[in-house]
Order: C-alpha cells, then structure tokens, then sequence
C-alpha cells in the first residue's frame, strides 16, 4: 500500500467533517436570515447580522472550499471518473450555487438601505435537502449512468500530462 493510498481513509473522514459543517451552515443560515427584523432592538439586530456574516465567512465558506478541495483529491487518488461522480459533481456545483446565494443574501440584508426583507427559510431549506438526498443517493447506490449519453472525453482520461508530477501507485 503506498503512502497516498494510506490517506485515503483520513481524507474521507476529513471530507465527510467538513461537508457535514458545510451543509449544517447553509441549513443554519436560511434561518438565521429570517430573524432579520428590524422591528427588535437595535443590538439584538446588530448580533443577528454580524453572527450571519461571521457564520457565513468562517465557517460555512471554508468548510465549502475543504469538501471541495478534500473531495477533488479522493476523485483523483480514488480514480473515479464514472457516471455516478459527474452527476454528483452536478450536485455539488448546485450547492456552492445555493451557497452563493445564500451570501447574496446576507451581504444584501446588511448592506442595502431601507427596508431589505429576507425570504423565508423554506425555500432553501428545501432545496438543500433536495440536492443533499440526491447526493446520498448517487454516493450510496453508486448507479451505472454509463448509458446516458455522454462524451466520451468525461468517461476516460485524455492521456495528457499534469503540470505536476503524480506518484505512480
């Protein structure tokens, strides 16, 4: 066994650890934008934006950044380039698109003069949900997606070198 290979196990528990902290942060902060009122104190106000603001840009942000960069590793040590990864990677691109919004939002309910009401929680609650059942789904049931067609360029590597040198097994 080499010594990549021996990482594998840690790099997926540290991707399962970081994605956990960033699904709990776009879960969290839907709901926290709904407490946005300015009709409480301004204190109160100010503790609810400044923990959105902060939740968002230290946790849930770097904990989007480390699954993602944990999880590019595992798809090239692990070699996976099948059907099943490419729709999750789909899944993955919706998530750092529900992610972005998500700041959209905070950055516009702290920042836009007068009155800037956020949406309610539902909306992307439900989408996270969503995209994170069809995530386990694809994970867990690993199905053949061979048969959707696909260019062949994402079902096999190119033969074209890396501008680094990779470790042979």
């Amino acid at each position: 066994m080499s010594a990549l290979e021996a990482i594998i196990p840690h790099l997926k528990a540290l991707h399962i650890g970081f994605l956990a902290v960033w699904i709990a942060g776009l879960a969290a902060l839907p709901a926290m934008l709904a407490r946005h009122d300015r009709a409480i104190t301004p204190a109160d106000y100010t503790r609810i934006r400044q923990a959105t603001h902060y939740g968002f840009t230290w946790l849930a942000t770097p904990a989007a950044v480390l699954t993602v960069a944990t999880g590019t590793s595992l798809i090239f040590l692990r070699e996976v380039f099948t059907g099943w990864m490419f729709a999750k990677l789909v899944c993955v691109a919706a998530l750092v698109t529900l992610h972005a919004w998500i700041g959209h939002t905070i950055v516009a309910v702290a920042e836009t003069e007068g009155r800037h009401e956020p949406p309610g929680p539902l909306l992307p609650t439900l989408a996270l949900c969503g995209i994170v059942l069809c995530v386990l789904s694809l994970v867990l049931a690993k199905p053949r997606l061979e048969e959707l067609p696909m260019p062949d360029w994402l079902l096999q590597p190119l033969g074209r070198e890396l501008p680094f040198d990779v470790p042979s097994p």
